[in-house]
């Protein structure tokens, strides 16, 4: 044996296995093998070589070396730090970064092309097809056919006599090099200063933070976009990496991109076609993709020589990712920065607090964008007391907001309606015996959807019709719908606005990227009245004839016990607000809410986002909650009760004693029943000072959970479901 390679599998396992190097087969760090384990082959990656002379143990030799380029140095190391920081198996955050090279390649293409010999019989459809076949360009059949105008007989028959053949044409794998020739948009004196700044930081080099905070529509994709050409100008083999919280957003700032480099980036989310994932991958890999923009999964690509990280929204919630491999986009992008020695933006108009402390203390450098670009002036927002000015029965909407949407229309002008809530109703239960309709083997309550006409559960994915009877009493017609959903606000408004052309945005009328962005697209040519939205379209989208915005449950975000609600919700609403009067035309938001006192209202209305922070920040720090403090939750579940509970007490006996770090439950999770499986939560607090990934991985060494019982650890949680 002449060495052994410590190969790490893209499975939940706890470290890297060692296998034989056969001969002549030389492996570097970083190189993708085939690697056997039992008896299958998997596919891992070599994460360290050492010399094999004196082993006392066979092993088995590793099976091939794959044709897919190599991770470089940089993403093992960051993957192997994101499993620590997690307190999970390096393993699961492998699997995430392999997907690309695992996929499907492109297939080759069959185009027709001219032989030079004539054929026996000559005819005007054949002299057509052979000119335009010389005229060159890949064309398939079916297109050289339509290009000649003749029948595909004519073509099939060119091909049988020679004087056509059949070629197999690789697809060209290269990305185009971004154009730096280039002008971008003038820039205000403003974003300027910031862009000049963001410059400055990364012309000295290594890794640096900024938060580029600026207020809706003040034009912060402009600044970072200097950034990056600054990046991309100062070293030919730089690479740019833009995250997005939504898929929905990634067409409109690829296509801003298109138009500041002249070539279309690199596409990463769950919608890209695995072919082009493919090449997506092993562009970054080699460094011909210089710049991708992408999901939050796509920190996890092989990137060759990373410069800059762009996270546009950053305090987006859709940035910590819940199940599988739990981790939080934002936190780990700063983390791949530091390995990389490179830049990272962190951009919003809502900055987390987290950020904001790190802002505040001198960590990362803020750059402000305290206004609109342009004319354009923040929306007035005003409050809309719910107890006071109720909705007609059976109604959601205010006559106060009614009143609004009508001046608004009739003035040709668009309104959004707001609300985070899918569906046409959130419950539906019957008035028979009180039943509330579940999801087999889960708390969760099924939401009513009229478009499709069935009951879903958002937690697990079951849907099923609506029954005509209650399954539970066996009442016929009793089931009735509790609450709004977006649907249902779409109801409304036809019914109050029969002239209107309304549409509904959310993620299940929006099936994916494309016509997410056909229904962008329409609402800013002018083409819809009324749009009814979830959060989807609440942030970054650019509507110029948007004066309105209606917020239907300002106090939705508000309820439950989470320690972010109120920075959550005001969030929310600021960005959701923020759609409003971009352009010359003044705008307007209008926030239906049962608790107009509360510091979140106030703080929209009089739009003092500093006010609201600070008093958050310090409610926080006498907590001793983040940013002042870290938080990691346990979640342990399991089919038997009994047992479950049995567990979880002998894990708290074995909970570590450390100086700085509460321990609290077990208690029942607030919903306690998923897929048939019991839950069961632990809330760990720490001070700032205690490595808490190290006190949850010494904790979870300490106890072995029986074969049914599954423990689940997550750091920073943002969910306390």
């Amino acid at each position: 044996m002449s060495r052994i390679a410590s190969i790490l599998l893209p499975m939940p396992l706890p470290e890297a296995f060692d296998y034989a190097e056969p001969e002549g087969m030389e492996l570097n760090v970083g190189d993708q093998v085939a690697a056997p384990l039992g008896p299958r082959l998997i596919h891992g990656v070599v994460t360290a070589l050492r010399d094999g002379t004196g082993g006392n143990r066979p092993l088995k030799p590793v099976e091939a070396r794959l044709e897919s380029p190599p991770l470089p140095p940089n993403a093992i190391e960051f993957i192997q730090w994101a499993a620590r920081y997690s307190v999970d198996w390096p393993g699961q955050p492998l699997a995430i970064a392999l997907r690309g090279a695992r996929a499907a390649r492109e297939k080759p293409t069959r185009v027709i092309e001219a032989t030079g010999t004539a054929p026996a019989r000559m005819t005007p459809a054949r002299a057509k097809v052979l000119e335009t076949a010389a005229a060159g360009g890949h064309m398939s059949g079916a297109d050289l056919a339509r290009a000649a105008g003749v029948s595909a007989g004519v073509v099939k028959g060119l091909v049988d006599e020679g004087a056509l053949a059949v070629r197999l044409v690789e697809p060209d794998q290269r990305f185009a090099p971004p154009d730096l020739e280039r002008p971008g948009h003038g820039l205000n004196p403003s974003q300027a200063a910031a862009a000049d700044a963001l410059k400055a930081m990364l012309a000295e080099g290594g890794f640096n933070v900024a938060l580029l905070d600026g207020v809706t529509g003040s034009g912060k994709t402009e600044v970072y976009l200097e950034a990056v050409h600054a990046v991309l100008a100062a070293d030919p083999a730089a690479q740019v990496l833009v995250l997005l919280p939504e898929i929905a957003l990634t067409q409109a700032v690829i296509a801003r991109f298109e138009a500041r480099f002249g070539v279309r980036p690199g596409e990463w989310h769950s919608d890209v076609a695995p072919p082009l994932r493919r090449r997506v991958w092993e562009g970054v890999a080699t460094g011909d993709c210089r710049i991708v923009v992408g999901a939050r999964s796509a920190l996890f690509l092989p990137f060759a020589k990373l410069a800059l990280i762009v996270v546009d929204e950053e305090h987006d919630s859709s940035y910590k990712q819940e199940d599988g491999f739990i981790y939080q986009a934002r936190d780990l992008a700063v983390a791949r920065g530091k390995i990389e020695g490179a830049g990272v933006v962190l951009a919003s108009a809502t900055p987390s607090l987290e950020s904001l402390r790190n802002a505040e203390t001198g960590r990362y450098r803020w750059l402000r964008l305290s206004a609109r670009h342009g004319t354009a002036r923040l929306p007035d927002i005003g409050l809309i007391d719910l107890r006071e000015t109720p909705p007609e029965r059976g109604r959601w909407l205010s006559p106060a907001l009614v009143t609004a949407m009508g001046e608004t229309f009739a003035a040709g002008e668009q309104t959004l309606l707001f609300l985070n809530r899918r569906g046409y109703a959130p419950l539906v239960l019957c008035k028979a015996c009180g039943e509330r309709m579940t999801a087999p083997d889960t708390e969760s309550w099924l939401v009513e959807h009229r478009y499709s006409g069935r009951l879903v559960c958002h937690l697990t994915g079951f849907s099923m019709p609506k029954p005509e009877k209650c399954p539970h009493c066996g009442a016929a017609e009793s089931l009735v719908s509790i609450g709004p959903g977006v649907e249902r606000v779409e109801e409304e408004a036809r019914a109050l606005f029969p002239q209107a052309r309304i549409a509904v945005f959310s993620s299940d009328t929006m099936w994916d990227a494309r016509e997410a962005r056909r229904l962008v697209e329409a609402m800013e040519e002018g083409e819809i009245d009324i749009l009814v939205a979830t959060q989807a379209a609440a942030k970054g989208h650019n509507f110029p004839n948007l004066t309105l915005v209606g917020v239907v449950d300002a106090d939705l975000g508000l309820r439950g016990g989470d320690l972010r609600a109120a920075e959550r919700t005001y969030q929310l609403l600021a960005q959701a607000t923020g759609r409003a009067g971009r352009k010359e035309r003044p705008g307007r938001a209008l926030l239906q809410t049962y608790a107009p006192e509360h510091a979140v209202m106030q703080a929209l209305v009089a739009q003092d986002r500093d006010a609201f922070t600070s008093a958050e920040l310090a409610e926080r720090e006498l907590a001793g909650l983040p940013p002042f403090g870290r938080l990691a939750a346990v979640v342990a579940s399991g089919p038997d009760a009994a047992q479950l509970e049995d567990f979880v007490r002998k894990m708290a006996e074995v909970a570590p004693n450390a100086d700085g770090v509460q321990v609290y439950g077990p208690a029942d999770a607030p919903l306690g029943l998923v897929r048939g499986r019991r839950r069961k939560r632990f809330l760990v607090r720490a001070d700032r000072t205690v490595d808490l990934s190290a006190y949850m991985a010494a904790w979870r060494a300490r106890v072995r959970p029986p074969g049914a019982i599954r423990v689940a650890i997550d750091v920073d949680p943002y969910s306390f479901l």
